[in-house]
């Protein structure tokens, strides 16, 4: 027998009983992890506020004559769609913010589902086991603002599932079924589809060595056609997007590749993370030290194929920078899916429960402290945005010497984009590279922002610029700060004196920023 009986031959042949409390302790971590999103006005994720805003514009650039004369939305084949086609049409009917919140929200539902789906395709059978998905949804990944690549990542697992649950099915069901996946795949981040050519791959290994006495070369034929020809889809969008010109932009780094590993576990405190990653290698070594968890063959194919790409993943593909660094976290999602604890045994089963909810809990509170800390200096980033005039150009800067911790900071690389959405403003940092977003700002505009998703100058690099000073290359969009913008911000500074007092007048002190008002005559 082919793989009309995969589903059976690869569940477990003891009977598992079910446990009552999987509903509720699900619903329990659900709630919990959707806690710290809705405890802050601004999920303080270092992206995620610029793609907020890009998610404004859309919704009503071409009702708000502010914003239309600084931006335009150039809709184009790009694969990192998937907020700019949801977000929007919720913004209509909601506050931004809270549109913003259900897209996360949702993000995190699609993985942590996925993770089941594809643990009960392979099994056939539900498993608290999965529920271990929820400890890893707050990670460095996640507090880059990686939006459209961490949905992908969850409708990636869904594929997978899909794929194994349809295996013994015609090879036309299964290229049918994966076509639509692919294109939802690439609609969410390109990455994503490679994620989930990854896992297919896996399984195809796993099977061809199964069963490779019993192939015929039809057989064979039919199957890596019903693999291989639905990416084929890919090829011609690809080859018309605007994404293709970016294919030049590459950069690969030894470096790095451990701080991929640590991105699984990742947040805000090396103290707290450190702790809650060695725990979780002790429950980890343990369970498998007591048979309690195994890990299917196609688990061990993916470990094996997926530490070889992440090694030869470069570490800036097509203009995205920790592409590589990116990878781990969807590996272990993955992974979790392939893996199977024993839950016929009771006791192992509720220390499983009780392990879970305990990690979760602290993760999910630590993290609710945290970003309650941060968005105080949100809610100070706000109020200083009262204070700049609808329709004005803002430029963002950094400070000489960067106060406060790199995650705190990182949280605040892009909280100016607040001024595009609350005062329809022109900002510096907005994301508008061609290729990666459809946001673009119009061309008597274009030179004064950034299009590279570049460092912003240092406040004394735009004294210098005032001074003429040959260091500054003259075709910076910054050159002419003084005459080009209305406002200035300098993030990460800490009570620093205005640096340009001739040309500045300071408007707002916030909470490691500044807001200067640009001088634009004698006496003021």
């Amino acid at each position: 027998m082919y793989f009309a009986a995969l589903p059976r031959s690869l569940a477990f042949d003891e009977r598992l009983e079910k446990s009552r409390l999987l509903a509720p302790v699900f619903l329990m971590l659900a709630l919990a992890a959707a806690l710290p999103i809705f405890s802050v006005d601004i999920p303080p994720l270092a992206d995620y506020i610029n793609h907020l805003a890009r998610m404004h514009v859309i919704a009503y650039v071409d009702e708000n004559p502010l914003l239309s004369q600084f931006y335009s939305i150039d809709w184009a084949i790009i694969p990192n769609l998937m907020m700019d086609l949801i977000v929007p049409p919720l913004h209509r009917s909601m506050d931004i913010y809270l549109a913003g919140k259900a897209f996360l929200l949702a993000t995190f539902m699609v993985t942590v589902t996925g993770c089941f789906a594809l643990h009960y395709a392979l099994y056939r059978h539900w498993s608290p086991w999965p529920l271990v998905s929820f400890l890893f949804l707050y990670n460095n990944v996640l507090l880059f603002g990686l939006m459209n690549y961490l949905f992908g990542l969850g409708v990636a697992l869904w594929g997978c599932a899909a794929w194994i649950a349809l295996r013994g099915r015609s090879a036309i069901v299964r290229g049918v079924v994966s076509v639509a996946f692919i294109a939802v795949l690439f609609v969410s981040h390109l990455f994503a589809v490679g994620l989930y050519g990854l896992g297919l791959m896996c399984c195809e290994l796993w099977l061809w060595q199964r069963q490779r006495q019993h192939l015929t070369l039809k057989r064979c034929v039919i199957d890596c056609l019903a693999f291989g020809v639905p990416f084929l889809m890919i090829i011609p969008p690809m080859l018309k997007s605007p994404t293709i010109g970016l294919a030049g932009d590459y950069v690969w780094e030894s470096s790095g590749k451990l701080d991929g590993l640590y991105y699984i576990f990742q947040n805000y405190s090396d103290l707290l993370d450190m702790s809650l990653a060695a725990l979780m290698v002790a429950a980890l070594v343990w369970a498998i030290q007591s048979r309690l968890l195994r890990l299917h063959p196609i688990g061990w194919y993916l470990m094996g194929i997926g530490t070889v790409v992440y090694m030869i993943m470069p570490r800036m593909l097509f203009s995205s920078w920790v592409a590589d660094q990116r990878l781990p976290i969807a590996l272990v999602f993955m992974m979790i899916g392939f893996a199977r604890f024993d839950t016929a045994n009771r006791t192992g089963r509720y220390a499983l429960y009780l392990f879970v909810v305990l990690m979760g809990i602290t993760r999910f509170a630590s993290e609710q402290l945290i970003w309650q800390n941060i968005d105080h200096a949100y809610s100070d980033f706000r109020r200083s945005v009262e204070h700049i005039e609808p329709g004005s150009k803002v430029l963002v800067a950094i400070a000489d010497q960067q106060s406060g911790n790199e995650a705190f900071n990182m949280s605040l690389s892009h909280a100016a984009c607040i001024a595009m959405i609350e005062r329809s403003s022109l900002v510096t940092t907005a994301f508008s590279v061609q290729g990666k977003q459809v946001l673009t700002v119009k061309p008597e505009y274009r030179d004064r922002v950034d299009t590279q998703d570049g460092e912003p100058p240092t406040a004394s690099q735009l004294v210098a610029a005032t001074a003429a000073d040959r260091s500054i290359p003259q075709d910076a969009y910054w050159a002419n700060w003084t005459e080009q913008y209305d406002y200035v911000y300098i993030l990460y500074t800490d009570s620093d004196p205005n640096p340009a007092p001739e040309y500045l007048t300071s408007v707002y002190e916030g909470n490691r920023f500044q807001l200067y008002r640009i001088k634009t005559g004698e006496g003021e």
